[in-house]
């Protein structure tokens, strides 16, 4: 994911995600993150998705913020950690948020073609 720091300048880290149900992009981090900072002040985002074993599929998206909350009782890392681990999140001793992220724009690339929006 990308994110855009107060002063202009573009920062990536990987990070697990969710496209839910009502087609929002669902991340979760510790509160004291300096990419949640960055959404705070800025709340674009950039996020790029690669096909594990085929790194000429992917889909990048462009979006923005539109909620920022706790995550009581880390439900929504444990979906996130069932999703890529198969298990709860294991490390229940910090605070984390929820971002949800409307996408506004995507583009994906498949077998040397562009997907179709």
């Amino acid at each position: 994911m990308a994110t855009v720091t107060p002063k202009g300048r573009p920062v990536s880290v990987a990070t697990w995600y969710l496209i839910e149900e009502h087609g929002r992009l669902m991340l979760c981090m510790n509160a004291d993150r300096a990419r949640l900072k960055h959404l705070q002040s800025n709340g674009y985002v950039a996020l790029t998705v690669l096909v594990a074993d085929d790194f000429g599929t992917h889909i990048s998206l462009q979006g923005h913020v539109v909620s920022i909350k706790s995550d009581e009782g880390l439900a929504d890392m444990d979906r996130l950690s069932r999703h890529f681990l198969g298990r709860d999140y294991p490390a229940k001793d910090s605070p984390l948020v929820t971002v949800h992220v409307a996408i506004d724009r995507w583009f994906g690339w498949s077998g040397g073609r562009p997907l179709q929006y």
